[in-house]
C-alpha cells in the first residue's frame, strides 16, 4: 500500500468537512483515517492557510471549510487527475 502524501491528507480532511458540514476534530480524524494528534496538526495548518474556520458550539469547537478551502480542494482534485493521466 502506497503512503499518502500530505496533500492527500489535506484532501481527505477537506472532503470530510464538505460532506459533513461543521465537524469536531474526532470526526475529522475518523473521516481522514488519521490519529487525532495528526489530524490536529493538519487542521492547524489548514486554519493557518485560511482554508478552514472554527466556531464554538455548546462548548465544543467545530470546523468548517471556507470558500478558499473549497477552491483549494477543487484544485487538488484537478492536479491529481492530471497526474493520474500521466501515469497511464
Amino acid at each position: 500500500m502506497e503512503r499518502r502524501t500530505r496533500y492527500d491528507i489535506y484532501q481527505d480532511i477537506l472532503e470530510t468537512l464538505r460532506r459533513r458540514g461543521a465537524t469536531g476534530i474526532t470526526r475529522i480524524s475518523y473521516g481522514a483515517n488519521l490519529p487525532v494528534d495528526r489530524a490536529k496538526d493538519a487542521v492547524g495548518f489548514l486554519m493557518d492557510q485560511r482554508l478552514l474556520d472554527d466556531d464554538e458550539y455548546g462548548g465544543n469547537i467545530k470546523y468548517t471549510i471556507t470558500g478558499r478551502g473549497g477552491e483549494f480542494l477543487n484544485a487538488l482534485k484537478t492536479v491529481k487527475k492530471y497526474l493520474e493521466e500521466d501515469e497511464s
